[in-house]
């Protein structure tokens, strides 16, 4: 009799409590239409590598959308939103980890900037402990300025951003300053996001041929970099200025702070397992 009444009191202080909470981590790739990010975008050693960092190293999901949509775009922040919701109900994901790159970072500022834009966001939020956005476009970037006005660049930068696409256009300095001012939180004079928003800067761009860490995520990666630098700031990464990088939310670390041997993140290699980036962003999840 004790026995049953123990099991009948046990049953209902299980049923008491919902099904136990979990850590979770998405990682969101930057401009492009993927559908197989994790091995194009980000690549297996990295995704293997970063989520060794959660308690349940099974729960993570990685984004497959159209990202050379404008942010608030169906096929952009409204796909984001699905495949997070889903990933959130189906793991019972109380706190979510977002590791963004690029514009990546931008769609994610939509969503935790517009609760009301889309029924699902608010829970999604909710969710949202914190997002480590390595090298976001915060504020734009002057290349897309460039491939805008139609030069050299339209053809030299296909590789990097997707030619005309509506993406690039949200990209451009100005309007994200416009979009950064009227939609957007988390940049100088406004509104603070929901949720920390911390940033890893690449601040260099390295191509010496006799240089063995220039190889990392690919040498002529490296070179094409190194070439549309001469249009940007010095600190910059070969696509983004280091002001864009570090223009929203708060800086974590600018590259050559923690790499191993100090080495400068390109905007190709800050997406890769190169110098031990991998491992610091795993072991802050």
């Amino acid at each position: 009799m004790i026995k049953k009444i123990t099991l009948i009191l046990l049953s209902s202080i299980l049923l008491a409590f919902p099904a136990i909470a979990a850590k979770g981590l998405a990682f969101v790739h930057g401009t492009g239409n993927q559908t197989d990010a994790y091995s194009d975008y980000w690549t297996g050693n990295f995704v293997n590598s970063v989520k060794a960092g959660l308690p349940d190293s099974s729960k993570y999901t990685v984004i497959n959308c159209d990202f050379d949509q404008y942010m608030w775009n169906t096929n952009a922040s409204g796909c984001l939103a699905g495949q997070l919701t889903t990933f959130i109900n189906n793991n019972n994901i109380t706190d979510l980890v977002l590791l963004t790159h690029s514009n990546g970072g931008n769609v994610v500022r939509w969503i935790l900037s517009n609760p009301t834009w889309d029924s699902r966001y608010p829970a999604i939020i909710s969710k949202v402990n914190k997002v480590i956005a390595v090298a976001p476009s915060s504020l734009g970037t002057p290349l897309a300025d460039a491939v805008q006005q139609g030069n050299f660049f339209e053809s030299a930068l296909g590789w990097l951003l997707g030619y005309d696409s509506d993406a690039v256009k949200q990209q451009q300095t100005s309007w994200m300053s416009y979009y950064n001012q009227s939609w957007l939180q988390g940049t100088s004079g406004r509104p603070a996001l929901p949720a920390t928003f911390k940033t890893v800067v690449g601040s260099d761009v390295e191509s010496a041929i006799w240089d063995g860490d220039s190889y990392c995520a690919g040498y002529h990666n490296q070179v094409a970099l190194e070439t549309t630098q001469n249009w940007l700031d010095s600190c910059s990464d070969g696509f983004l200025n280091c002001s864009s990088q570090s223009g929203a939310g708060s800086v974590w670390f600018y590259d050559t702070q923690w790499t191993n041997g100090g080495e400068p993140l390109s905007h190709q290699q800050s997406r890769r397992d190169c110098f031990n980036l991998d491992v610091i962003i795993r072991n802050d999840i």
